[in-house]
């Protein structure tokens, strides 16, 4: 075959391979420059992507939503899924789910009335923890069943009430043994619980201090040591091996230490602690109240049932600020307030912790620290609801505790709070049962001062009496006067302040370079 190519031509193509390298550089250069050419031809030139991708799918009339990187990197929302509902007045019942319960207790023949307002106290016990009531019974017999509390057939009776009303828990209205609340509990097919778990339960949601929820805490495990429920053997960890394997030898296999025994003690070494605990926080307490023996300060202790108005009452005569809330055992930890009497005498008010009937003897315990200023205060505030239907009963509790914490022998002064919501009769009922005591109203405001006067006038006087001229540079000691002693008469003369008074010892002291004859 003839070559009929031009060599000339075939010289002209050959290229310099150094500059095809630099020219494709140059190339690549203004790949990264964008232009247009015109409308109706535009070349978008996309640098190193143009090998993916041409002028018709980047800008054409294609998909140009999946090149659409933000929306395609965004969340997308798939409809139908929300279960959020409409009606947001529902939504506290989504967010808690209350415990449905019913009450149980047992009583005597002759005491269903007083049977009646304990499991009626049982109830509010219950709606304070943060359950709903659906009903209660009461079955009369001599003494509870040791196995089940109510016997066997009215176990299974209960257990038909709990089935129609769909309850969750059962609350017994005393405190049970542990072997009485597993037998009811395998009998009802419910949780089980008695009256003591209840007021353990408000007493742990109430606590605020550090020194309230130690107490609370022992008085829990205090509570829980003997109810501990394991799995036996099961959880048994054996002790043998051999003895180089750091074992102890022959005769040492077996069922060893159970899970149960391990919690046990647990829970005796974390309450060695919180008893340690709360007698630390006694020496600062004990500071506070010598400060006060100190100087001479009187205190007032208000002591009373629970939900009877104490914080309400200190809020009257002191202006605390204290949280008042219609709820059984709303205050746990002890607030101490300054007030003055009408002369001018300092003396501190107390709002103590409430009691309450069948009151677990391990909050007694616990709480000891905190009724220490019950029995270390020089007069006591008694408090008592007005409104209840059983008073006596709330005089004779609070008078046992009181008696208890070695206080029966303290100046009591009875007080019917609430008394804007009783009528005439229901007063001479009431001055009945104490006659000496008063009628007052913290919400009203009736028989406030009244009260405030009695408490004056109950407050114990300083023993020495003194006559003074006091230079008018030493009017602290005059100041002092006026705040821990009574001032019988008071003159400005020439050289001081002439002071007839009665005082404490340690003032007496002080002031007795400036003393004058009668």
């Amino acid at each position: 075959m003839t070559d009929t190519t031009n060599p000339d031509e075939v010289e002209s193509t050959q290229v310099d391979p150094v500059d095809r390298v630099l020219a494709r550089a140059e190339a690549r250069q203004g790949a990264r420059v964008t232009s247009f050419t015109g409308t109706g031809g535009a070349n978008r030139v996309l640098g190193a992507a143009q090998a993916l991708q041409d002028a018709s799918t980047a800008y054409g009339d294609g998909d140009g939503e999946q090149w659409d990187r933000e929306e395609r990197a965004a969340l997308r929302r798939v409809p139908g899924l929300s279960t959020e509902l409409e009606d947001v007045t529902e939504v506290e019942y989504r967010q808690l789910r209350l415990e449905n319960v019913v009450l149980v207790g047992v009583y005597p023949q002759g005491s269903q009335e007083d049977a009646e307002n304990s499991l009626r106290e049982l109830a509010a016990l219950a709606e304070t923890a943060g359950a709903v009531v659906l009903d209660g019974v009461l079955q009369r017999r001599p003494h509870p069943d040791p196995a089940t509390y109510v016997g066997r057939g009215k176990a299974q009776e209960l257990r038909d009430i709990v089935a129609s009303v769909g309850a969750d828990t059962v609350i017994a209205d005393t405190e049970l043994a542990p072997s009485q609340r597993r037998a009811l509990e395998d009998v009802v097919k419910v949780k089980v619980i008695d009256r003591t778990t209840v007021i353990l339960d408000i007493f742990s949601q109430h606590a605020k201090s550090r020194e309230g929820k130690a107490q609370v805490e022992l008085a829990q495990l205090e509570y829980l040591l003997p109810r501990l429920r394991g799995w036996g053997d099961s959880m048994s960890r054996q002790a043998g091996g051999q003895v180089g394997a750091g074992g102890a030898g022959m005769g040492s296999r077996g069922p060893g230490e159970t899970k149960i025994e391990l919690d046990r003690r647990r829970i005796r070494t974390r309450m060695a602690m919180l008893r340690r605990q709360i007698r630390d926080f006694a020496p600062a307490r004990d500071a506070k109240r010598a400060e006060r023996k100190r100087h001479t300060i009187p205190s007032v202790a208000i002591a009373g049932y629970t939900n009877a108005g104490k914080s309400s009452l200190l809020n009257r005569l002191t202006s605390a600020g204290v949280l008042v809330e219609n709820a059984l055992f709303a205050t746990l930890d002890a607030t101490v307030r300054r007030s003055e009497t009408a002369d001018g005498r300092v003396f501190t008010l107390t709002d103590t912790v409430g009691f309450v009937r069948n009151l677990p003897h391990q909050l007694v315990e616990a709480f000891r620290s905190t009724l220490e200023e019950v029995a270390g205060s020089d007069v006591i505030v008694h408090v008592v609801d007005a409104s209840h239907p059983d008073p006596a009963s709330q005089l004779g509790t609070v008078r046992d505790v009181i008696g208890d914490v070695g206080a029966r022998d303290i100046r009591e002064i009875v007080v019917f709070n609430k008394s804007d919501l009783v009528d005439d009769d229901t007063r001479l009922v009431l001055r009945g049962l104490e006659p000496d005591a008063l009628f007052v109203s913290s919400r009203t405001g009736e028989g406030i001062e009244e009260l405030r006067a009695v408490v004056e006038a109950a407050l114990p006087l300083p023993e020495v009496e003194v006559r003074a001229l006091v230079p008018y540079d030493r009017g602290d000691l005059v100041s002092a006067a006026h705040e821990t002693g009574h001032i019988v008469e008071q003159a400005h003369e020439e050289e001081g302040t002439a002071l007839h008074a009665f005082v404490s010892p340690r003032l007496a002291a002080e002031l007795e370079r400036f003393r004058v004859d009668a």
